[in-house]
């Protein structure tokens, strides 16, 4: 690109409103339009270079409207995550596409088949939050680089018609003008303005670095982002359910086999009318005795695996020790957590049935089904014996009237037996539910008879390690500290300046112009300068004079 040179002798890159020396607008217009200080008038590469595919990239990241663009959609996608629990909170051994659609019907269906139950950990979520950091990172630097570059060169004399340009803008005539440029010197000092003097003309400048604030946030947002992001590379960040039923031990996952947790016991204790305090009387009367939750909690005892990890080998365990997780009373260990936040309370675990006669009701044997490892063939002796042909843990006929199940929670299980006695050699097969018994093939002189359930209670415990909190957090105060350098503070400046006998004052600030107005007011008061005049404002009623007259002449 061609640059400008300006007649200081100032190259100036190409796209540069006005030169970054002597202030002198380089594009010349009709009128006394004000200058746009916004960025000092200084080119930017996404408005500059526009041939190569590269800078249509950077042009169309460097974009405002497509940064916010990207936020609204991440925001709304996360809320929409939102409405249903994620996959990883819902009951292990569940099919999920079964479970989003009978717990929430069509919404549930649809909610899982657009991949909404694992959104915080899908690719193209990941990939928003890059190009949120992308679109930052390109936002900035199209900014903040020709913005510092033009500060750094300013220069204390400015060209007349920088002058004249700016929003405050006044000319006096005083009759000593050494003596009232010493004054306003000494008085731009006192108010911890940073004065420069080049030929007798004054630059005073305070609050440069608040100008910094909005690139401060982004920098706060690229780090916050780079934390998230870290949150899907294995072993930054785990957040996983653990169901454990009482009395057995189970790998506790994301710790890749290293520790195990067994449940000693399970205690659930509620608020009872007359044994707690009065003030939960009238919340007991509403809900019933015995139905409002006091404490739930687990007695636990974590073990560590002592040896390498040998795939199908037993484990070998050591110790650690032993905990009771309650509520917000975490486990933790080696940057690990476990959080009491669930439970099932007499979930089936076994069923037992009786082998016996239809018409005598003489049993031969007790069948003891574990509704979560079911053995194939249960031998009764003397000729006896029974196999399971076929389990439905949560039994349901499908659309074409065959038996199913809809998940692998023992809900509703249902059984397939063959029933094998020495004057049925080649057995009888009967299909068993809760209260209905089907013979598929005929009369059978043998029945299966439930005689017993066996229950236990089951922990939801939840497993968290994070080592990107540290990150999050850098990435939130770094935010915090560049919306406070951007809010409170603004970035003035003040030009006086010898011209033809006159002395000319221009002021700007990126905001806050009524408070630079009476900063003005005190500064100038008793040396016989003119208050500059606010440009914009005469501007507007003067336009509105304009109007009101035509109105009236009409």
């Amino acid at each position: 690109m061609k640059q400008v040179k300006c007649e200081c002798g100032h190259v100036n890159p190409h796209g540069t409103a006005f030169c970054e020396s002597c202030g002198k607008p380089l594009e010349e217009r009709a009128g006394k339009t004000l200058l746009d200080m916004r960025y000092e008038g200084s080119a930017r590469r996404s408005q500059t270079y526009k041939r190569t595919f590269i800078d249509q990239i950077w042009a169309f990241f460097s974009s405002v409207k497509v940064g916010v663009a990207l936020i609204v959609i991440t925001l709304i996608a996360s809320a929409i995550g939102t409405i249903f629990p994620q996959q990883m909170y819902i009951p292990p051994n569940v099919d999920p596409a079964e479970y989003y659609k009978q717990q929430y019907g069509w919404a549930g269906k649809l909610y899982y088949e657009l991949g909404f139950n694992n959104l915080y950990g899908s690719w193209w979520y990941i990939l928003l939050i890059a190009l949120i950091g992308v679109s930052l990172v390109i936002c900035s630097l199209d900014r903040v680089v020709p913005l510092y570059r033009a500060l750094k060169r300013q220069g204390v004399k400015r060209h007349p018609h920088f002058l004249e340009r700016q929003r405050l803008f006044g000319v006096s005539h005083v009759s000593d003008l050494d003596k009232t440029m010493a004054v306003l010197k000494e008085r731009l000092a006192a108010r911890r303005y940073h004065v420069c003097e080049e030929d007798g003309h004054l630059l005073a400048e305070k609050g440069r670095f608040s100008r910094w604030g909005p690139y401060v946030n982004h920098i706060g947002l690229i780090i916050f982002l780079i934390g998230a992001m870290l949150r899907s590379v294995p072993g930054m960040y785990i957040d996983r359910v653990m169901w454990i039923p009482e009395g057995e031990t189970k790998e506790i996952p994301g710790t890749n086999g290293r520790y195990f947790l067994k449940s000693e016991k399970f205690i659930f204790e509620t608020y009872e009318k007359g044994k707690d305090n009065e003030v939960f009387n009238a919340a007991i009367d509403r809900v019933g005795n015995g139905m409002i939750a006091k404490n739930y909690q687990t007695n636990v005892v974590l073990y560590k695996r002592v040896g390498p990890v040998i795939p199908g080998a037993k484990p070998k365990l050591e110790k650690v020790k032993e905990y009771p997780i309650r509520v917000n009373e975490p486990l933790e260990f080696d940057h690990y957590a476990l959080y009491q936040v669930d439970f099932r309370l007499n979930e089936p675990k076994a069923m037992s049935f009786q082998l016996a006669d239809k018409q005598s009701g003489k049993t031969f044997g007790t069948v003891t089904v574990d509704l979560y490892d079911p053995k194939e063939l249960y031998n009764l002796g003397h000729g006896y014996r029974v196999e399971l042909l076929s389990y439905f843990p949560d039994f349901e006929f499908d659309e074409d009237g065959n038996p199913s199940t809809k998940s692998r929670v023992p809900n509703n299980p249902a059984f397939v037996f063959k029933m094998y006695a020495p004057d049925r050699p080649k057995g009888e097969v009967s299909f068993v539910a809760i209260q209905q018994t089907i013979e598929p093939f005929g009369n059978n002189k043998y029945k299966m008879a439930f005689s017993g359930l066996e229950t236990r209670n089951v922990s939801g415990l939840t497993v968290r390690r994070d080592f990107t909190l540290w990150i999050l957090g850098v990435g939130g105060a770094i935010f915090m500290i560049g919306l406070i350098q951007g809010m409170y503070w603004n970035h003035r400046r003040i030009w006086v300046q010898r011209v033809n006998g006159e002395l000319w004052i221009a002021a700007h600030t990126n905001k806050n112009w009524f408070g630079l107005k009476n900063e003005l007011r005190r500064l100038l008061d008793g040396t016989g300068v003119n208050m500059p005049a606010d440009q914009l404002e005469e501007g507007k009623q003067a336009g509105q004079g304009g109007q009101a007259h035509g109105h009236g002449t009409a």
